[in-house]
């Protein structure tokens, strides 16, 4: 934090004025995966590796920031904000504005310099800067958001300006979670719990395994899948209740277990295999939620495998080097369960392993993965962590 403040100072040639931080932090999804944009069950912890934003008021209501993560460096006012530049760091900020000046005034903007600690792809990263960037926006305009208004307002940046057809998830886990607790969201509700341990939980921490493959979900078939659960849905809508809702608004969660399994065997393979995930998925949640109240990480961390492999046979994502990384995790001692992180194209595996264990899950992965993937080898990297709060303001 010193260096951060320090580098602001000398960025923007402020001493007295007082400065902020917002510490976003990045975040896992244990189980849950691929449902979130069809209204199912998930869960989120938030990690102790976050985004840092350092930030100050700019009065005259211009938007001076700069990423210690990419080149160049965003500069505009708030009356004046550039259009969506496909690839660029700086959507999110523009997003951003956009989303708040849609039912607020914005007068003043900001100076701020921001960073993130690890590879972030996989962890949703976009998700914890955009939390960033809204809290400072409000803060400096005195706006008071609820922290489902503020998931609110991070998601329709991704729908509508970034044009990712996601859910709530990223947001709920950034915003909402508390150390050493378990986030379970209903996401068709909202309605959320944060789930302390069971007495029995044994000691964990959280790996984070990155391939070195860094991509932006809008170039990769993330979408598409996306759709092809929406024809799910569909067509399982007009074989149960012969009738269906509008494409835009069809998902898996609108049809009940019982017509699912009923009307299955009737949807073409691919579609087929998209509900399998969303329905197994679900199933996986609910147990694993039972599993988490009783401390039972074993068979947490078993389901959590089970959610991996139905990423890879039934959702059809992952690339060869994250299922590299998967394998080898599934076969490393001191790891209690693993899938990918995120979308499932690039970035990240993650695990919940026995903090004993870190040396000879590191050295197994270090003994593997270069030899399967050279390409990566100067890139990729191990790293562990632990649970945190969610996204807040911290005053300088």
């Amino acid at each position: 934090m010193i260096e951060l403040i320090s580098l602001f100072k000398e960025k923007f040639h402020i001493s007295s004025s007082p400065l902020r931080m917002v510490k976003s932090p990045l975040r896992i999804c244990p189980l849950g995966a691929h449902v979130d944009h069809q209204k199912g069950l998930v869960t989120g912890m938030a990690l102790n590796s976050a985004v840092e934003m350092i930030y100050t008021a700019n009065d005259e209501g211009y938007v001076q920031v700069q990423s210690l993560d990419f080149p160049d460096e965003e500069n505009f006012h708030v009356n004046d904000v550039p259009g969506m530049v496909p690839g660029f760091w700086g959507n999110y900020l523009r997003g951003s504005i956009l989303a708040l000046k849609r039912n607020f005034i914005l007068k003043n903007g900001i100076k701020a310099l921001i960073r993130g600690k690890i590879p972030i792809g996989g962890l949703s990263s976009s998700a914890a800067v955009m939390t960033a960037y809204l809290m400072a926006l409000c803060d400096v305009n005195n706006i008071q958001l609820s922290d489902t208004e503020l998931i609110d307002y991070s998601h329709w940046v991704e729908n509508n300006f970034i044009g990712l057809n996601n859910g709530i998830l990223d947001q709920a886990a950034n915003i909402l979670s508390k150390a050493g607790h378990l986030m379970f969201m209903d996401t068709a509700t909202g309605e959320y719990e944060l789930i302390p341990p069971g007495p029995a939980m044994p000691e964990y921490e959280v790996v984070v395994v990155y391939s070195g493959i860094s991509t932006a979900l809008i170039g990769t078939d993330y979408n598409n899948r996306v759709d092809e659960c929406k024809v799910s849905a569909w067509i399982l809508q007009e074989l149960a209740y012969r009738e269906v809702a509008s494409f835009k608004e069809a998902n898996l969660r609108q049809v009940d277990y019982e017509s699912y399994l009923k009307f299955r065997i009737e949807l073409p393979e691919r579609f087929q295999k998209r509900a399998d995930h969303f329905f197994s998925e679900n199933e996986r949640v609910k147990k694993g939620v039972a599993a988490w109240k009783k401390g039972d990480l074993n068979s947490f961390g078993q389901l959590m495998f089970a959610s991996g492999a139905s990423s890879i046979r039934n959702y059809e994502c992952g690339c060869p080097e994250l299922i590299t990384i998967y394998n080898i995790l599934r076969e490393t001692p001191g790891v209690y369960g693993a899938r990918f992180s995120g979308a499932g194209y690039r970035g990240c595996c993650i695990g919940l392993i026995d903090p004993e264990y870190k040396d000879t899950i590191k050295a197994r992965i270090a003994a593997e993965y270069p030899l399967k993937h050279p390409e990566y080898k100067e890139v990729y990297r191990v790293n562990f962590c632990k649970t945190d709060d969610g996204a807040r303001i911290i005053h300088l």
